[in-house]
């Protein structure tokens, strides 16, 4: 088998240090005291944490553990005499419960830059719930090896089985069962210039064995040119019922049913497609123009069909994922219950409990950005609802299955509630009543807190909105037009940030709302590109603050790596400001990069 085929020791250990500490992976320091006089740490306190470690990643989902690596990634060594650091190598055994041996970890002593280094990896384990020599058990939790009692790590032979589905060798697939591009993409992701068979090798999907390549399981689901080969499903169906309940006969009333299956990493994105234009209702407005409108936080719904997709139990062939959209709710319904290490309540305390049943897969997806801190899913859910005024989810798990639903249920608090029966004598829409809590109790807010509430992407609709709660009597603005944007030059803030609205509470016989004259400004928004990844909008402000006043800076993040995408919006009050700064776009820089910059809005030019 040539050479470049295979991942070395050497250049698994670099890949290692590069990417950081992290759910399966752990740095640990040789030497301790004060930066300028490093001695070599006590040989037991070193056994003693190998093997804290090693019992953690095989309690959770396996890791790998590298002995003279400080914290941040420098690689400072094992400065001990040989008898100690076979000490090191025979901490697995000789520190750990003699009734709970651990499953063999791969140990290898490395060599780089002439300073050696200690690696041993080891698989998520199912024969015992491990414990270290001195009777602790303890578990793998995001960056930290934290104690757990044995009652929580304890599954059935089920779980077992559901738990090494992806981790078994597929013995008659070959690497051309693979999607190749797909496969290819997140080596470079990983490292540029990775080749596939590394790739594999690094992620644990493959082993070389007698100069074959063996896939495992977790490699076919992940990158399969034809999933329906290897398992008949790994499928997302999306059924759209008309009403609140589901019928049958006769009386069936699913108006769009669906499905699509595809190897995960394509079935993550073609899914949601299948799923997201069920996300939002389309209603006639005013002027009898058809607007659509996004029902369901967007962001919630895909967290829930990842999380579905990475945690399934893909044991169980007969299932696959099934989202049920109804008037009042979404329904994402899943193959496999909770494990028995976890409970309902643990989910609903919302503090990042997690054990992964599809380890390989889960650990995959979150290298390559489509999960993040293990354990956070459901916590990310709930806090998007909230934070959308919408009804907490509900979560229900049986023996062969897992739900969660999300409803279109706004919820107020009492003060809230109260609040808004002072205005019962107003035929109020769901975005007027957004507005209106805004302003609970006399709290002050601005034109920006309305967008962000209302979901507002349109000025035109921002303006009919705000002139209806004026028209109402309802809303009210506290400083003209010259002195709110004094105010956003004195704070250093866009303009949209200065929190100048207050609501009026209804009074008989009362006098239309006086409205301030920057509600009929004539916005334009520019589009600036080529900035710098590290861009934020106290930059853009001081760079283009100089041209007049600045209403809003939007800055588009990436979805996956979360920074932003090199480029912005940037909406002027006047035309005239926005004008000025396009005519100086030749000369404008920013970190050394010349700017490009044009009309947002081509009606503008």
């Amino acid at each position: 088998m040539p050479d470049n085929l295979i991942l070395s020791a050497e250049e698994k250990v670099q890949l290692s240090i590069s990417l950081g500490e992290s759910h399966f992976r752990e740095f640990k320091s040789a030497l301790d005291g004060p930066p300028e006089r490093k001695t070599p740490r006590n040989v037991k306190d070193i056994c003693k944490d190998i093997a804290t470690t090693l019992v953690a990643f095989a309690n959770a989902d396996g890791g790998e553990l590298l002995v003279g690596v400080e914290d941040d990634g420098t690689i400072t060594g094992l400065n001990h005499s040989e008898e100690s650091i076979l000490l090191f190598i025979n901490a697995a055994k000789t520190h750990v419960h003699s009734k709970t041996p651990l499953p063999a970890p791969k140990i290898k002593r490395i060599k780089i830059d002439n300073k050696e280094i200690l690696y041993l990896s080891i698989c998520s384990g199912t024969e015992f719930c491990y414990l270290t020599s001195d009777g602790r058990c303890v578990q793998r939790k995001d960056l930290s090896s934290e104690p757990v009692s044995t009652e929580e790590i304890v599954f059935n032979r089920n779980e077992i089985d559901s738990k090494q589905y992806d981790r078994k060798f597929e013995i008659l697939a070959n690497i051309s069962d693979l999607d190749i591009k797909s496969l290819t993409s997140v080596a470079n992701s990983i490292s540029r210039g990775m080749t596939p068979e590394k790739c594999l090798q690094y992620l644990d999907l493959a082993e070389f064995h007698e100069s074959k390549l063996l896939l495992k399981k977790a490699a076919l689901l992940l990158f399969a040119k034809d999933i329906n080969k290897w398992h008949p499903r790994v499928q997302v169906r999306v059924i759209r019922v008309e009403g609140n309940d589901l019928r049958t006969g006769k009386d069936y009333n699913a108006k769009y049913d669906s499905s699509i299956s595809s190897c995960i990493t394509n079935l993550i994105e073609s899914s949601w497609e299948l799923l997201r234009p069920h996300l939002t209702e389309t209603r006639i407005s005013e002027d009898a123009i058809f607007k659509t409108q996004i029902i369901y936080p967007e962001l919630a719904c895909r967290e829930a069909l990842i999380n579905a997709i990475a945690h399934r139990d893909y044991n169980n062939e007969g299932a696959g994922i099934e989202i049920y959209v109804y008037d009042n709710r979404i329904e994402v319904v899943s193959p496999g219950g909770l494990l028995s290490s976890i409970s309902l309540e643990d989910l609903k305390s919302l503090k990042g409990v997690h054990q992964s049943r599809n380890s390989l897969v889960s650990r995959v997806l979150r290298e390559i950005g489509y999960m993040r801190e293990l354990g956070e899913g459901i916590r990310r859910i709930f806090d998007l609802m909230n934070s959308n005024d919408l009804a907490a989810p509900q979560i229900e798990s049986s023996p062969s299955s897992f739900r969660i639903t999300l409803f279109q249920k706004y919820v107020y608090t009492t003060e809230e509630k109260l609040w808004l029966d002072n205005f019962s004598g107003h035929s109020l829409s769901r975005a007027q009543k957004t507005i209106i809590r805004l302003g609970c109790d006399g709290r002050i807010f601005s034109t920006q807190e309305i967008w962000s509430a209302c979901g507002i992407v349109d000025t035109e609709e921002y303006r009919k909105l705000v002139e209806s709660l004026y028209d109402a009597n309802i809303l009210e603005n506290i400083y003209s037009g010259q002195q709110s944007r004094s105010i956003a030059s004195k704070k250093r803030i866009p303009h949209k940030q200065v929190k100048k609205f207050r609501i009026v509470l209804p009074q008989k016989g009362a006098m239309k709302t006086e409205r301030q004259d920057e509600e009929h400004s004539d916005f334009s928004k520019i589009f600036v590109g080529n900035l710098p990844y590290n861009v934020n909008q106290q930059n853009l402000l001081a760079l283009f603050g100089q041209f007049g006043t600045i209403e809003e800076i939007f800055i588009p993040i990436e979805y996956q790596s979360q920074r932003p995408k090199g480029f912005a919006f940037i909406e002027f009050t006047n035309k005239e400001d926005a004008k000025s700064a396009i005519e100086q776009s030749k000369v404008l820089e920013m970190e050394n990069r010349k700017l490009f910059i044009n009309w947002a809005n081509p009606r503008h030019a």
